[in-house]
């Protein structure tokens, strides 16, 4: 049976950090491979005003993993009621692909709160966490639950939030998001003031 690593994120751009701990968990671990996960709306920040709509976000991230043997893009959740929930989107899968196991990837920030997430200890006992490290949320691995670990990824201190700051200031993103996203973002005009 295939294992995949299913990445959510609002990738609003997707950036070199999120390819580089996607790339990491499916060549490092025991992830045969990584789909990245675009959400429509995250429940927990359904307040963005930042956010772009689904096709540019959906563009980009199509641009980042194009022809990539080990990563792939997953739009379970585009056809799902907003907001949607991490279990649900897992469920969903797993009836679709009954062939494939899944494993939810989360970053440390996220598993300092993952006990609000829908079902959580459901997504822990009936698919299993894998935890990437984020700059400031140190995770005690002695202190996982049994289905949820740890991986050393390489952690990279960039965010969305800074890419989108720093266009908008008119800074130069070329070694931060993928060429291809970064020529998508100039054409579109996305991100300035």
């Amino acid at each position: 049976m295939k294992t995949v690593g299913l990445y959510g994120g609002s990738f609003n751009p997707v950036h070199v950090g999120h390819l580089i701990v996607a790339s990491y968990i499916a060549q490092w671990s025991d992830i045969d491979e990584v789909w990245l996960m675009l959400s429509p709306l995250n429940p927990f920040k359904v307040q963005d005003r930042e956010l772009l709509p689904i096709q540019p976000r959906e563009d980009m991230l199509r641009l980042a993993v194009n022809n990539n043997c080990f990563l792939d893009i997953c739009d379970e959740q585009l056809n799902m009621p907003v907001p949607s929930y991490t279990v649900d989107t897992l469920d969903s899968l797993s009836k679709t692909h009954p062939d494939i196991s899944f494993r939810c990837i989360i970053g440390s920030d996220s598993w300092s709160g993952f006990t609000g997430w829908k079902e959580w200890e459901r997504i822990i006992s009936d698919y299993g966490v894998i935890i990437y490290p984020r700059p400031g949320y140190p995770v005690d691995d002695k202190s996982l639950p049994e289905g949820v670990i740890i991986v050393n990824a390489p952690s990279v201190d960039i965010s969305s939030t800074f890419i989108r700051r720093a266009i908008a200031e008119g800074k130069d993103v070329d070694y931060f998001v993928p060429e291809a996203v970064n020529r998508y973002i100039k054409s579109n005009n996305l991100y300035k003031k």
